[in-house]
């Protein structure tokens, strides 16, 4: 008797696009630390000031991705030439509430965010007297969630849009071919719109996954949660909203990779020569 034939799992293409040039942009409220952590990762010197909207446009560079394969790699192969791996990184202006209505220039600062593959959510949970916050006082909770809605804002105003435009030509002039893609930007819509959920979470089929790689939603962009300590907390490892912050990735975004940071601390390491840098770590006994 022939053995039974082993069925495979589908296959799902992955949702965003695939290639060796991937850009990711660091979104977040203003004065949260974006450029100054924009500055530490890719040793560039943006502005970074005590004000709201200091960066207009966008900023962005390329940040090579060290790997020890890499290297070995080139090591034993001795290649003419050698090609390492890139992340384009972009310091996209900060959020507001309402961005998504044109607020704070919102708009054009959601625009840039469409180009990216991958978002750095960055929030602040320090303190400082000389560093104002655009909604009066620390809360990184509230800040998570007005830049989460202001994304899925901007997406549900695209989908609408684009489904107003489909209604004329689906519904009303019998397009059959188009009729497969309305179907589908109309089950999105009830998960981004009614559900009033992030289009990543949802469980998309092949085709679905096909349909939403075609159009430039953010929400279906994968997200990593970066939190701008105090030099001492971060050493302490130790901070007040941690566990807050961390419930609301949970609830949110579960799975999603939470890394904890010190701007201050980071522009200072990124200052200092090597054995500086390492007699500095020794004192203040950071394993960075």
């Amino acid at each position: 008797m022939a053995p039974k034939k082993v069925e495979e799992p589908e296959r799902k293409p992955l949702i965003g696009r695939v290639g060796t040039n991937l850009k990711v942009g660091i979104v977040g409220v203003p004065n949260v630390g974006k450029s100054t952590f924009f500055n530490v990762l890719t040793k560039s010197q943006v502005a970074a000031e005590n004000f709201p909207f200091c960066t207009i446009d966008s900023h962005e560079s390329r940040v090579p991705v060290p790997d020890a394969r890499f290297e070995y790699l080139c090591e034993y192969f001795k290649p003419v030439s050698k090609v390492p791996a890139f992340l384009n990184v972009v310091d996209i202006a900060g959020l507001v509430q309402g961005a998504a209505e044109g607020k704070g220039l919102g708009n054009a600062f959601l625009s840039h965010i469409k180009a990216c593959d991958a978002l750095f959510h960055l929030c602040r949970a320090f303190d400082d007297p000389d560093v104002t916050h655009v909604e009066g006082e620390v809360d990184p909770v509230r800040d998570l969630d007005i830049i989460s809605e202001e994304l899925r804002l901007k997406d549900e105003e695209y989908l609408l849009g684009h489904l107003d435009k489909m209604e004329r030509t689906v519904l009303r002039g019998g397009d059959k071919k188009m009729k497969p893609e309305y179907d589908m930007l109309c089950k999105f819509k009830t998960m981004m719109v009614d559900e009033k959920t992030h289009l990543r979470f949802g469980d998309w089929n092949a085709n679905e996954i096909e349909c939403l790689n075609k159009h430039p939603f953010i929400t279906t962009k994968p997200v990593v949660y970066l939190i701008n300590l105090s030099e001492k907390d971060y050493l302490k490892k130790k901070n007040k909203w941690l566990l807050k912050i961390k419930e609301w990735v949970d609830k949110h975004d579960p799975g999603a990779t939470i890394i904890p940071f010190s701007g201050v601390f980071e522009n200072k390491l990124a200052d200092m020569e090597e054995p500086e840098r390492a007699r500095f770590l020794e004192e203040v006994k950071s394993t960075r």
